[in-house]
């Protein structure tokens, strides 16, 4: 495992021992794992839903080009928002 050093406000250091002290996590850097683990759960989350949005929509039409090289995330979020404005 590699390591990232970072730096907290006083504050939040304190926040963050406080949660190793309630017995929840055995160490600062476990707490931290798991808050990044969540967000990255929760981006997820939110990327399937707006996926899903798209793909109901019926408004959305890819070009086989707008799928290459990793470009769909990108393309779906530019036509979904494009059909968002069109309903208003």
């Amino acid at each position: 495992m590699s390591s990232l050093n970072i730096s907290l406000p006083k504050q939040l250091k304190t926040y963050v021992e406080s949660q190793v002290e309630k017995g929840e996590y055995g160490t600062p850097s476990e707490y931290v794992r798991e808050l990044i683990r969540r967000d990255k759960e929760r981006r997820l989350r939110r990327l399937e839903k707006e996926l899903l949005e798209a793909l109901h929509s019926g408004d959305i039409e890819l070009q086989e080009s707008e799928t290459d090289g990793g470009a769909l995330v990108k393309a779906m979020r530019k036509k979904l928002s494009g059909a968002k404005r069109k309903q208003r």
